[in-house]
């Protein structure tokens, strides 16, 4: 975990080591959330990226009736 300093701009840098292993480019958007007393930053994704991301996951689970 690493410290960023807040701009006079409110800006903030974020770390190289963030940066390249969620693998975030210049210009990409960011969902910003405010979670009690936390700022969350969510990188978006565009919709063909996320294809297959589900892939393996269980569906054998069972349905309330209202949901089949």
């Amino acid at each position: 975990m690493g410290t960023v300093k807040l701009s006079s701009k409110y800006q903030v840098v974020i770390p190289s080591d963030v940066r390249e292993s969620l693998h975030l480019v210049p210009g990409q958007m960011m969902q910003v959330i405010a979670y009690g007393n936390r700022i969350e930053l969510l990188p978006t994704r565009d919709i063909a990226e996320m294809r297959g991301f589900l892939k393996g996951i269980d569906t054998t689970v069972e349905r309330e009736v209202d949901r089949l």
